[in-house]
């Protein structure tokens, strides 16, 4: 646990390096730890070193971990994200568990969450998920190109205006993922991309809440800060490789 509060030390310092090269103050950026496939001693480990929030892909696997992390922390209870893809059937779930979902990839999903956290009483904060990069193997809205596709862009933003009025569902910002690449500079475009797609929704839509955007894993955070990232998605920069999966 040691080599845990060592690494998150380090991640820390680079994100606020990243932050004061771009003229930003590093609390303008949260770090969102990703704990796929890592135990609740590992997430508790970094609670105690003042991580505050978490993201797991799965449902399943984040509800298995929650209360064993919950019962062995003295303090306030974290704040979970589902930023993995969610089918329509685990929509009931995302609502049951987690604080934030970074991953609103299509209308229908959005529906569902919005239905199910009015029945709950409550209104979740959401971030669209938007493909940029054209990366085949990525989920989100299609939005290769997006600058100079009027079609896809139109369509787009017809989907978010319908969001934007569903009442369980508070839409903060945006969400990528760029492709794995050697020299993280390389998709220094796709972060740039992103921040140009929300400044539009601020100037189409201002009546929205685009506060954020969820964009920077472990090979590239720094150059998404660098972009505008408020909120980073960091696990084996934090945590070591995945144990499984």
């Amino acid at each position: 646990m040691t080599e845990i509060v060592h690494n998150l030390a380090r991640v820390q310092e680079r994100i606020a390096q990243a932050a004061l090269r771009s003229g930003r103050e590093p609390t303008d950026v949260t770090l969102i730890a990703i704990t796929k496939t890592h135990p609740a001693e590992s997430i508790v480990a970094a609670y105690q070193a003042g991580v505050r929030h978490f993201g797991e892909n799965r449902v399943e696997e984040g509800a298995a971990k929650m209360p064993a992390v919950h019962a062995a922390i003295d303090g306030p209870r974290p704040k979970w994200h589902m930023v993995g893809h969610v089918q329509s059937r685990k929509a009931p779930g995302v609502v049951e568990g987690f604080d934030y979902i970074h991953s609103v990839d299509r209308l229908k999903i959005a529906q569902r969450l919005s239905r199910f956290a009015q029945e709950a009483g409550r209104k979740l904060p959401a971030l669209l998920e938007c493909n940029v990069s054209g990366e085949e193997s990525k989920f989100g809205f299609d939005l290769q190109g997006w600058e100079q596709d009027v079609t896809r862009k139109k369509t787009f933003f017809t989907a978010v205006e319908e969001m934007l009025t569903l009442p369980g569902l508070a839409i903060q910002g945006l969400m990528t993922m760029a492709p794995f690449v050697p020299d993280p500079e390389t998709v220094r475009p796709v972060f740039t991309s992103l921040r140009r797609l929300l400044d539009t929704l601020q100037e189409r839509l201002p009546w929205g809440d685009w506060r954020h955007l969820s964009m920077g894993m472990s090979d590239d955070f720094e150059v998404a800060v660098e972009e505008g990232a408020t909120l980073v998605r960091i696990g084996r920069a934090i945590f070591g490789a995945r144990l499984h999966g």
